[in-house]
């Protein structure tokens, strides 16, 4: 069976692949895909692997041998699923594998606000400890996590980690219902953010839940809190936080995910300049065990789709 992955090198060039080898297809392996070379590359193939090139129906007209999409990734917002449903192409994502990485690093951004970390770090490089006349610099705010009060947003196996790992620095922890959505166990989100201390984010961009975390709900927070996002740029109103973070309506950011990816240069969050913004280029997944950890589901789902076939 001929299979193609368009993206390989998105997954780092670190990894071989070698999970498909046993496998009874030919795989062409693409470090990278343009849009206009996506039709050329898919024309003849049986089985699409891909991270985060876009199939759309038209693309997908020009594939009459595709029978099956992996998608590389837990989204599956860049094919067209509708059209692969009416056209008998099964399409399969990839969950689970970055639960660890994924919920550290969203840890590792809370705690580098909640410690000024970044500013702090520039002051000890540019020397003003040095300079100081004490022994310490207590420049910059610094909070203790514990006690603190953390709204989670999307409640699969990556909020139920963070959750863990909040619980574990003492931090009391809500699960928000999202707006749209009742649960008689969950309160609402615009209930439960004027009293959070933190907000993480964990759940699905879709367009109930598009620009969730807009002007509105900001000012529903309170001038102390922080807000985290290690799942999709959309869920926030980019210029709504560029505002909140300017005015003083919002104490910190931390965001692994843009709404454009990658971000123009002239993107309003790049252009701030801000000791409370920190902004990681969408890396909370990349740690080697969950991309090998990846490759592996994805090998053993297509395994399963040609012996199923």
């Amino acid at each position: 069976m001929q299979a193609v992955i368009l993206d390989g090198d998105s997954l780092g060039t670190d990894l071989t692949l070698s999970e498909f080898d046993s496998l009874p297809v030919t795989l062409t392996r693409y470090p990278t895909t343009t849009p206009d070379q996506v039709d050329e590359r898919i024309r003849n193939a049986e089985i699409v692997l891909v991270n985060k090139v876009v199939f759309n129906a038209d693309a997908l007209r020009q594939a009459t041998k595709l029978r099956y999409v992996g998608v590389l990734a837990t989204g599956t917002n860049n094919v067209d699923t509708d059209f692969c449903q009416h056209h008998g192409i099964t399409v399969n994502n990839v969950d689970g594998y970055g639960t660890d990485s994924v919920a550290q690093h969203a840890m590792m951004l809370l705690l580098n606000l909640a410690t000024s970390f970044a500013p702090t770090t520039e002051q000890v490089k540019q020397g003003d400890w040095s300079r100081s006349p004490f022994f310490c610099l207590l420049d910059n705010p610094v909070i203790e996590l514990a006690g603190k009060h953390l709204v989670i947003v999307g409640y699969g196996t990556l909020g139920q980690r963070f959750a863990e790992l909040a619980r574990a620095f003492g931090m009391k922890v809500s699960v928000a219902a999202r707006p749209g959505t009742s649960s008689a166990e969950r309160r609402a989100l615009d209930d439960l953010l004027p009293e959070a201390d933190v907000v993480s984010l964990h759940c699905q961009l879709s367009p109930q839940t598009d620009k969730l975390i807009n002007a509105e709900r900001l000012a529903l927070m309170k001038p102390s809190a922080l807000l985290i996002n290690t799942a999709r740029g959309g869920l926030i109103d980019e210029q709504a936080l560029k505002t909140a973070l300017t005015s003083g309506l919002l104490a910190g950011a931390a965001l692994d995910t843009l709404s454009a990816e990658p971000p123009p240069a002239d993107h309003p969050l790049l252009q701030l300049d801000l000791p409370n913004l920190l902004i990681t280029p969408h890396s909370a997944w990349s740690a080697k065990e969950a991309r090998e950890r990846l490759v592996q589901i994805a090998a053993d789902r297509l395994q399963a789709f040609i012996e199923a076939d």
